[in-house]
């Protein structure tokens, strides 16, 4: 490999490691999400053309704070609007920058203002959607045509809405949320953050059953989170959901990169590595309980995920499962939990048992047009050997699925269940 080819790969590294500290560091500076946004990038570019040439430095990431410095100080000079703002802001930066000439002086602001700029990407004001491609672009360092790849989604309209949610974000302070207001906000972000991950674990559309770089991606700001808030315990209970459902990625496709069900898996597969970091973090968020901060339902699904790791296929413990269910249904009325209470009910007494619960939630309005219910009925009744009739809920739910992969696998189900019958 060449050398300007190695620098280029520091380069895009250091970008995806940093990038959060930069940004974070210079709205702090600045005040300006969109001014310390296009900071960055001028780093960016800077070192793109410089590093090739002149060698990577010794620390890359001060290099790009220095760079990104000395362009506000340059923009706040440059701008006749924000003249009164020159003397005070930018001897104020130039100050910083002769004190502090690498990052190890901004210790005590670096995991503030990356936890500062994961509070503001994940605004309430903005969409889910809006939330999630604001966050992968300025804390996870992706660019534009990278999480529109990751979503399906063209590069204009993700483009597009990261420029609609900075606007939104004008004039909001960068101040972290305390109380209440925190706690909401943290909601808010993990949300985000296993909304990136679900995303890659099992698709909304398309042709591919996984995105295991929306994983990796989804984890990696977890695992970042956590760091910055490590009394919380279902920020840790979030991680270790998605470390131990991560463990399955290499057993949930076959050689020939078709779907596995969870059943149907071979566990020698399962990422031992990843299964030991999941319950790890499961203790971590365990000893948080302990000293008294509340469990929620991030805990409670890293136990069901944890139930799994810790089984043999044909052992696993299905009442420990839905019993756990149990807990979580009663944490919030949300739909989704009582349909996998209905797979874990009709797992560890009866497929009636898990009718009763599904007939319960089917009509719920946040359900219409999913395929999950049909998918997860035609499961119960194929257990109950009412074949025809699996057959049936296993077409609808293949209708209404936007995923290729996983309409290939209810079209074989509704086959089966045909020739069963």
């Amino acid at each position: 490999m060449s050398e300007a080819g190695t620098a280029q790969d520091v380069v895009q590294r250091v970008w995806r490691d940093e990038s959060a500290r930069l940004v974070g560091a210079l709205t702090r500076m600045t005040r300006d999400l969109a001014l310390a946004e296009d900071l960055a990038q001028d780093a960016l570019v800077a070192a793109l053309q410089q590093w090739p040439r002149d060698g990577v430095p010794d620390n890359p990431a001060a290099w790009l704070m220095q760079t990104a410095k000395r362009r506000a100080v340059d923009s706040f000079r440059r701008a006749d609007t924000l003249r009164r703002r020159t003397t005070e802001l930018g001897h104020a930066l130039e100050r910083e920058e002769v004190e502090m000439p690498d990052l190890d002086a901004f210790v005590d602001h670096i995991d503030d203002d990356v936890l500062r700029l994961i509070f503001l990407t994940c605004h309430p004001a903005l969409s889910p959607e809006s939330r999630a491609a604001l966050t992968l672009r300025l804390v996870g360092g992706l660019t534009v045509p990278e999480i529109a790849r990751a979503f399906l989604t063209k590069d204009a309209t993700v483009g597009q809405r990261i420029s609609r949610a900075k606007k939104t974000l004008e004039g909001e302070s960068f101040d972290l949320p305390t109380g209440r207001e925190r706690e909401q906000r943290l909601d808010d972000v993990m949300g985000v953050l296993y909304l990136i991950f679900n995303e890659g674990y099992t698709a909304t559309a398309g042709d591919d059953w996984m995105r295991p770089d929306l994983c990796s991606e989804g984890i990696r700001l977890t695992r970042m989170l956590a760091g910055l808030a490590p009394q919380e315990p279902e920020v840790h209970g979030l991680l270790a959901l998605m470390e131990l459902q991560a463990s399955r990625l290499h057993a949930r496709t076959d050689n020939e990169g078709r779907p596995v069900l969870l059943e149907d898996q071979d566990r020698s597969r399962w990422d031992e590595l990843m299964i030991r970091r999941g319950l790890a973090a499961l203790d971590r968020a365990m000893s948080a309980v302990a000293a008294g901060r509340p469990a929620g339902p991030y805990v409670v699904q890293a136990q069901i995920a944890a139930c799994h790791a810790r089984a043999a296929a044909d052992e696993t413990d299905w009442r420990a499962i839905a019993q756990w269910y149990d807990v979580l249904a009663r944490l919030g009325d949300n739909p989704v939990v009582q349909v996998n209470r209905a797979v874990a009910l009709g797992r560890a007494y009866s497929p009636e048992d898990g009718l009763a619960v599904l007939d319960d939630v089917a009509d719920h309005r946040s359900l219409a047009g999913s395929h999950l219910v049909p998918a997860v009925r035609g499961d119960l009744l194929a257990r109950a050997g009412r074949h025809a009739e699996a057959a049936t809920e296993f077409d609808r739910a293949a209708a209404l699925t936007g995923n290729e992969a996983e309409r290939a696998v209810l079209t074989a189900r509704a086959h089966d269940a045909r020739s069963q019958g």
